[in-house]
């Protein structure tokens, strides 16, 4: 049985491996941030809470915003309180060269130390799956508030905290009942690659890249550093590799939903896993979920949205958010594409049809794929920072709808746009006759200069 050390050991040098693996991209502006938040720290103590999906990269973010700087890592195992402080006064010992900490039974006794520790020397502080303290010694968060609280005016501390159970984090720092309430100073939420950073790594590892591989990477990861970073690894650029490496034996892919989800789900993992699959398939009103599942899930949706971040309510431009207009979808394209393949078909992995599997994707992709494709579109627009609205619409009776509205209310221009993957199938004719449609029906955008435009796998 590997011993809990060399499992520490081991993640981290798999961490420090991706470097090497594939260059690190990207994240200017959480680095920034953080290198901002470390001066600061020299003046008063810092509490920043780092957020974002597993497999996003938060820790290869923080350690390599400070690669050319000391600070302590300490990474919460799930072991005994007194085994894990071991481990992080080895820590301290081995980069601040301290050896007077002494013993120390529980987190709170090496919190302590270090808070005074900080009085006198400028610390950076790193703590890796901080939600898991809730299952070494709940008292833990109580004992830090208080130790926080009597020593953050005198203590020069950057204290950065992440942890991958997205809702576990949530209730520790946004629960008023919980002790650690409000005590973050900053808040850091890291997301998915944009489209131009998946641009720049086709550019630099695959530079004869197709639009048809770049909107298949999108697709299948959604921008998660992790998944982008498999197929790199793998020099894996072109769809029918993609799908040849996400349909076989022992496949990352394969389980990966699972993984990343019923931590977060707990005992009513089944529900949840039952609602996704089914927006994920299309099935995208409350109506529709409920007679999918066959159970009412107006609580599990809340949840989905507030707490997960899972799911969010897509209403029509300019209808109200209490309207029976709206629809349900999911925030990540990884687990639409999860739930719309891996899980639905999960009985032909259980008798090893991955061939079957590949062949089923191959012939749904130019479906899965447009949908995708809108919405690369739609994050390329918020990339741009070139507009203060964008949106859909769809009429009540769902037989008019415009695929994406963007408009810009200080130049007063707004376009209506109909996304395709072929470029001949754009009826602009018709998305002219849908632009007459919303004006008339929702009086926006009087004044504006307004335009209707396609676009394909040409405009990527």
């Amino acid at each position: 049985m590997q011993s809990p050390k060399w499992l520490f050991r081991k993640r981290l040098f798999r961490t420090l491996f991706l470097y090497i693996a594939m260059r690190f991209f990207d994240r200017t502006y959480e680095i920034g941030k953080l290198l901002d938040i470390k001066q600061k720290s020299l003046e008063t103590a810092q509490f920043t809470i780092v957020t974002g999906r597993r497999r996003i990269g938060k820790t290869s973010l923080i350690l390599k915003a400070f690669e050319n700087e000391t600070i302590l890592y300490f990474f919460v195992s799930r072991k005994a309180e007194a085994e894990l402080c071991d481990d992080f006064l080895i820590e301290i010992q081995q980069k601040l060269g301290v050896i007077s900490f002494g013993r120390a039974t529980s987190f709170s006794q090496v919190f302590d130390q270090i808070m005074q520790y900080a009085k006198n020397k400028p610390l950076t502080l790193f703590i890796d799956e901080f939600q898991d303290f809730a299952r070494v010694n709940k008292s833990v968060f109580s004992e830090m508030q208080r130790i926080w609280d009597i020593n953050k005016n005198d203590s020069r501390i950057n204290l950065i905290v992440c942890g991958s159970v997205n809702s576990m984090m949530n209730n520790i720092f946004r629960n008023e009942k919980e002790p650690l309430f409000g005590r973050q100073t900053q808040e850091i939420s890291v997301k998915p690659f944009a489209p131009s950073v998946l641009k720049e790594i086709l550019s630099e590892y695959h530079p004869g890249y197709s639009n048809d591989d770049l909107l298949a990477l999108y697709a299948f990861t959604g921008g998660v550093a992790k998944y982008v970073e498999h197929f790199v690894d793998n020099k894996v650029f072109a769809l029918d590799d993609m799908l040849r490496v996400i349909c076989q034996r022992d496949s990352v892919f394969i389980n990966e939903g699972k993984i990343t989800l019923i931590e977060e789900f707990g005992k009513d993992y089944g529900t949840y896993f039952s609602i996704l699959s089914a927006i994920a398939t299309g099935h995208n009103t409350r109506a529709k979920i409920e007679e999918f599942v066959g159970k009412e899930v107006g609580g599990y949706l809340t949840k989905l949205d507030s707490d997960f971040g899972l799911v969010r309510k897509n209403i029509p431009l300019f209808d109200k958010p209490t309207g029976n207009n709206m629809k349900y979808i999911l925030n990540d394209n990884f687990f639409v594409f999860w739930f719309r393949f891996v899980y639905k078909y999960d009985y032909m992995l259980e008798i090893g049809a991955y061939d079957k599997l590949r062949q089923i994707m191959e012939r749904d992709y130019a479906v899965f794929s447009g949908l995708a494709l809108e919405k690369y579109f739609r994050a390329k627009f918020m990339e741009s920072g070139d507009y203060t609205r964008i949106g859909g619409w769809w009429n009540r009776k769902g037989d008019v709808e415009i695929d994406i509205i963007v408009a810009d209310e200080l130049s007063e221009t707004a376009i209506f746009c109909e996304v395709k993957r072929q470029p001949q199938k754009i009826d602009l004719a018709l998305l002219e006759s849908r632009k007459d449609a919303f004006l008339k029906t929702t009086h926006q955008f009087k004044g504006y200069k307004i335009d209707v435009k396609g676009l394909s796998l040409e405009d990527m």
